[in-house]
């Protein structure tokens, strides 16, 4: 290894540690911290920000780029650790280190606010803070640049090669061919009983189950933990330390579960790093929406699949027998109706990108001054009755329901870039694995882990999203698989034709 090469991945591996010791404060804050200490939390994960922002994008990082990018004796992935770097570099060192101090203390002043706001279930709570938000996101986008939209900003980030037209035309491709589904299963609501799934569930059992189902699809124990939060979320120290989190609800047994399967799924992904793609910028998941195509994969085209329920009912069962007189059959539909609803965490996957897409219509106009955050509220109610033909009760099931506004705007694509992924992605791994649904019926999920280790996983960010796709799939981004999976199974659930 050069000394070029020596010196660049030791600033890097500084930088990553210094990140890293800002998710272990960050995990701690959403977990265990108690309520006063939020202030100072703020400045600690501040000082580091600062701080690891300036190690990152020191001169010297760019000159090491320059000389390293002349050389035609790279191999692949040293190639791929410059280009990487080359294209965050150029990006941050655009960022005073003053706003990237004074965004990651607001965000722990939006979180305090956030979750006072849910506790009282008002807006207003979390309002102010969330303006102060805005008012840094806006001179953020400024700072960095985009192409042709204040939102490209966010997009090139966390999803390279995804820009605000792309996506606006992915949403009206999507919209196309969900509405009408929704309109029609509106007509055929009788046709799935979820009567069953109400009741009170023992907390203390839940949480057994939860840890049961993260270990059932591989979350290995020995290099992560799971515990509880207010908004499930997933944060990696390194590829031996990884933390989920769920949430449990007394009245819903399938919320936790879900949850835990979905960040299980992330979880999975970070553990599937490479070793030596860590403390680097490839050793993380090559976008958000890749890495939700994991979570939303595990979650959706695994958990609520027949295979998987004929495997996992008999645990249900042993945990709460009021489930003991329910057969495979009632479960797997009962988990897979389709009814509009409030909370997106507990949509379907009919609904779920509409509630999407009404999250970053909202965010394109809140980025460009034309919504103001006192009027979000209003516009939320107002656009969610349009959509869903309901309005939210309270602001708790409505406008406060997600964390990631705390942090800022930009964070919701990915999670329909994630659902069109992994149904693109599952259609491959059935075509490699025939007899795929008999590995999942009998709890044997290794071969699934497998095929997503050696497509995915192993790549970090040393490959973009698209030469991911491309060659696990045969093709690029495209929504045709995910709206023939969601025609396919939801035909047949409400008989459709």
């Amino acid at each position: 290894m050069s000394d070029e090469l020596t010196q660049l991945r030791s600033i890097l591996a500084e930088a990553r540690d210094l990140q890293a010791a800002f998710a272990v404060l960050d995990w701690d804050e959403q977990t265990y911290m108690p309520p006063r200490g939020g202030e100072a939390r703020g400045d600690q994960k501040a000082t580091l920000s600062r701080i690891a922002h300036q190690r990152f994008t020191s001169p010297r990082v760019g000159e090491l780029l320059s000389l390293l990018e002349s050389r035609d004796d790279l191999g692949e992935l040293d190639r791929a650790l410059v280009a990487v770097t080359r294209r965050d570099w150029d990006r941050e060192v655009k960022v005073p280190d003053a706003l990237v101090e004074a965004m990651a203390r607001q965000a722990s002043r939006s979180y305090r606010a956030w979750i006072q706001a849910r506790d009282a279930n008002d807006y207003r709570i979390f309002e102010p803070e969330f303006a102060a938000t805005l008012a840094l996101e806006r001179e953020w986008t400024q700072a960095v640049g985009y192409a042709e939209h204040p939102y490209d900003a966010f997009l090139a980030g966390a999803e390279p090669g995804m820009s605000t037209r792309r996506l606006t035309e992915l949403f009206g491709q999507l919209r196309r061919g969900l509405v009408p589904m929704v309109h029609a299963i509106a007509e055929r609501q009788d046709r799935v009983d979820t009567a069953f799934l109400k009741g009170q569930f023992d907390l203390g059992r839940q949480w057994e189950l939860c840890m049961q189902v993260a270990r059932v699809v591989g979350f290995d124990f020995d290099r992560g933990r799971q515990d509880r939060s207010v908004h499930p979320f997933t944060t990696s120290f390194s590829r031996d330390d990884v933390r989920i989190t769920t949430r449990l609800d007394p009245e819903d047994v399938t919320a936790g579960l879900f949850a835990s399967i979905h960040e299980a799924g992330h979880g999975l992904y970070e553990q599937g790093i490479p070793a030596e793609l860590g403390r680097s910028p490839l050793g993380e998941g090559a976008s958000g929406g890749m890495h939700e195509s994991q979570s939303r994969l595990w979650e959706n085209l695994v958990g609520r699949s027949r295979p998987f329920w004929t495997f996992f009912l008999p645990r249900l069962q042993a945990l709460f027998p009021q489930f003991q007189g329910t057969g495979v059959e009632a479960m797997y539909r009962a988990v897979n109706r389709s009814v509009p609803s409030f909370v997106r965490m507990h949509a379907d996957e009919v609904t779920y990108n509409l509630h999407i897409m009404l999250r970053v219509d909202l965010e394109l106009r809140l980025i460009t001054g034309k919504l103001a955050t006192a009027d979000l509220r209003d516009a939320w109610n107002e656009r969610f009755a349009a959509d869903f033909g309901i309005t939210p009760p309270d602001d708790l099931h409505g406008v406060l329901q997600d964390i990631h506004w705390t942090s800022g705007l930009g964070v919701f694509p990915s999670y329909t870039l994630g659902n069109v992924i992994a149904a693109q992605l599952m259609a491959a791994a059935r075509r490699e694995i025939p007899d795929l649904d008999r590995h999942i019926e009998r709890g044997e999920l290794g071969s699934l882990l497998h095929w997503l280790r050696a497509h995915v996983h192993r790549f970090g960010r040393s490959r973009t999203p698209s030469e991911i796709l491309v060659a696990a799939t045969g093709r690029d981004l495209d929504a045709e698989p995910y709206l023939a999976y969601i025609a396919a199974k939801f035909g047949e659930i409400y008989g459709l034709g």
